[in-house]
């Protein structure tokens, strides 16, 4: 199977511009703030992305994503393990799911 020479040009354009903006992140860590309020604030921003993509989900999903997140708050209280209570709020939207909807 011959690839085109365009089909290369685009995955090593792409490949290009994906090693450019890890290797951009890696610079610029190493000049954002160690502590203060920016440091804080930057720390939070992780929760804040996960809260904003699971949100509407809980708002506007049905009976099985209520399910889901109360299984993973209830494995995250006991654990404190935040890979347990992923893992266990998948599970639970999905068999959730499959019981609902049948």
């Amino acid at each position: 199977m011959l690839t085109s020479p365009e089909a290369l040009i685009a995955i090593f354009g792409m490949a290009l511009v994906t090693f450019m903006v890890k290797a951009g992140g890696l610079l610029l860590a190493n000049r954002l703030p160690r502590d203060g309020f920016a440091a804080a604030w930057l720390r939070h921003i992780p929760g804040a992305v996960l809260a904003s993509l699971v949100a509407p989900a809980l708002v506007t999903g049905s009976a099985a994503e209520a399910i889901a997140a109360a299984a993973t708050a209830l494995v995250y209280i006991a654990t404190r393990n935040l890979f347990a209570a992923m893992a266990a709020g998948v599970a639970a939207v999905y068999l959730a799911r499959l019981v609902l909807v049948g």
